[in-house]
């Protein structure tokens, strides 16, 4: 299994792998096709991140991005497996994306790992607020 940075959230299963090359190849094929941007941030920016997909659609690009918020779940006993396959479902997305933009200012672990991941892929990230970058903080540092 290959992951990213070691994180256990970013490890691809053989299946993953094979979405991943199939991604890359197909990659050539979308020149004269609209764009595919995936939208990430905390699930507290969801109002923000239905504006930046409106302005993004009405930009030209087609739009992916979560739905399910895990603050307004039940208190199932399969809330854990239901966010892991939520993660997973996400990260599908974003190798489905050829950019990610990432709404919000404040960037938690799991939105970290979605935009280490989508960097690993070779993939221009885009923030809403780049001072949240993880990236420009490690080179402030």
């Amino acid at each position: 299994m290959i992951g990213c940075a070691g994180d256990p959230r970013t490890t691809l299963t053989p299946g993953d792998q094979a979405e991943v090359d199939k991604f890359m190849a197909h990659l050539a094929d979308r020149k004269n096709k609209p764009r595919v941007v995936c939208i990430c941030g905390s699930m507290r920016f969801q109002a923000e991140m239905a504006e930046a997909a409106h302005a993004e659609s009405l930009a030209g690009r087609i739009v992916l991005m979560p739905h399910v918020n895990m603050k307004q779940w039940g208190d199932d006993a399969d809330v854990e497996q239901v966010k892991a396959d939520l993660d997973r479902l996400h990260r599908a997305k974003i190798r489905m994306a050829q950019e990610v933009l990432v709404v919000g200012d404040y960037i938690g672990d799991s939105t970290t790992a979605e935009i280490a991941y989508a960097r690993w892929l070779g993939m221009p990230v885009r923030f809403t607020h780049p001072e949240v970058d993880p990236a420009k903080a490690a080179s402030d540092a």
